[in-house]
């Protein structure tokens, strides 16, 4: 009996024993299409030859340095490379090894930043429903994701507080534009700034493309502008949480590129260093950094591994890869490729309510009925049912319930490496397809 405190106690899952491409084979002789890239992380699949050559060499050079001491090429070169697509002024990188350590490092940064120009009262950070922004104590209560809060909730800071989130498959109205519908809710952030009194406010954060927890749900044109320009009024910075969706995941190295606006922190993790190493990173704007310099002279926050030589070289070389093989056009490409292809098998089905998404991060609500929009019973789990019928037919999908409030709404999302073949994507499709009605009872 296995030791592992495994996610599911009582169903521990197949044992991998090599992985390759886009496939992943299990100690009982199963292949799989991994078309979830794990949690959306492996952007250029397994076993990748110039990501392992990189990791080699890497480990032959340097093990572990303490960034109090010293500074390294990869972590230098790696930061180089992410601030020259950013969006704005960024001009720093901070790197660490996981998202949810990302999201920490940039709220404290947000805290620092005010008290660094004198404006020690800003200690309160604005957020949406249904977002997600890690695990750890401060990002899940910054974070909207109910279902993932609950037990926790005696722990959580009370310096948070949440809007709706832009979901326009549920809450636009019937009689206003999608632009319409965006400029609504986004003006929901002033009422909350005016609420608690902008002058204690520090940042407004929120994925620009929301991954797991609403499924694939991209914003409305004209949404984030207003955003923008609502934190830009009262003084709140704009923290853009692109773990997920960023790295080239929706087509361009930043999400929020898209949406023809800049923050002033963003969050990025998994397609950072393709799961080949575990690392995240913060990038800050320049007027932070040098209230910083000018102020106190540092970030008063680190983490033991912080820019780990080893997982900057996975990085580094991971950044490469997607420039010099051009993937983000096959992001874009075989994005297209995957929701054309939903949309023919599963556009005219009777449970699928909504396809949406961006790039290779698409999602799937399962409804009981298109026209009400009526969910599942919860108890009924048909997310994992459609995972496990999937998997049936060789392909892993990523599973989620509690869509619409952390309790109701079943989704699957689909976020299959940058290097899928036409053929794979296909077999993708016809998986995909053929499990959700598998997995629906009959009535």
């Amino acid at each position: 009996m296995s030791k592992v405190l495994h996610r599911n106690l009582a169903a521990p899952p197949p044992k991998a024993v090599r992985a390759e491409g886009l496939r992943i084979f299990t100690e009982d002789g199963g292949n799989f299409i991994d078309a979830a890239g794990g949690a959306a992380v492996s952007c250029l699949g397994h076993s990748h030859p110039a990501i392992l050559a990189a990791m080699h060499e890497a480990i032959d050079r340097l093990q572990y340095l303490h960034t109090g001491s010293f500074t390294h090429d990869a972590m230098e070169e790696l930061a180089d490379a992410l601030l020259e697509d950013a969006p704005g002024d960024l001009s720093h990188a901070f790197f660490v090894s996981s998202g949810s350590e990302a999201v920490e490092s940039a709220l404290k940064l947000a805290r620092q930043y005010f008290l660094e120009i004198g404006q020690p009262k800003r200690y309160r950070f604005v957020a949406r429903r249904q977002s997600y922004h890690g695990n750890t104590l401060g990002a899940l209560a910054v974070g909207g994701n109910a279902m993932r809060q609950a037990p926790y909730k005696p722990l959580l800071m009370d310096a948070a507080s949440h809007i709706a989130p832009c979901y326009a498959y549920r809450d636009q109205r019937d009689d206003e534009t999608l632009e319409a519908y965006g400029l609504r809710v986004a003006n929901e952030l002033e009422t909350e700034l005016v609420r608690l009194g902008p002058d204690t406010v520090a940042a407004f954060i929120a994925e620009p493309v929301v991954g797991a927890t609403l499924g694939s749900a991209p914003p409305a044109p004209g949404y984030f502008r207003r955003i923008r320009e609502i934190c830009d009024q009262y003084g709140v910075l704009f923290i853009a949480d692109e773990i997920m969706c960023g790295g080239g995941r929706c087509g361009a190295m930043f999400a929020i590129s898209d949406e023809g606006v800049a923050p002033d922190i963003i969050t990025v993790a998994k397609g950072l260093g393709g799961g080949y190493q575990p690392i995240g990173a913060m990038l800050s704007a320049g007027h932070i950094a040098d209230a910083l310099k000018l102020g106190s002279g540092g970030f008063q926050h680190g983490h033991t591994y912080l820019s780990h030589p080893i997982a900057c070289a996975a990085a580094l070389a991971v950044q490469k890869t997607l420039r010099s093989d051009n993937l983000l056009a096959a992001v874009s490409r075989q994005g297209q490729r995957l929701m054309a292809g939903l949309e023919a098998k599963l556009g005219q089905h009777p449970n699928v309510g909504d396809i949406r998404g961006r790039g290779l991060l698409q999602g799937i609500e399962l409804v009981t009925n298109l026209d009400t929009k009526a969910p599942f019973d919860p108890a009924l789990k048909l997310n994992q049912r459609v995972k496990a019928e999937a998997m049936a037919r060789g392909v892993v999908v990523y599973p989620m319930p509690g869509t619409i409030d952390g309790v109701h709404g079943d989704h699957i999302m689909l976020a299959p490496p940058f290097i899928a073949t036409d053929a794979e994507i296909d077999e993708i499709i016809e998986a995909v397809a053929a499990a959700i009605p598998a997995a629906i009872p009959s009535n």
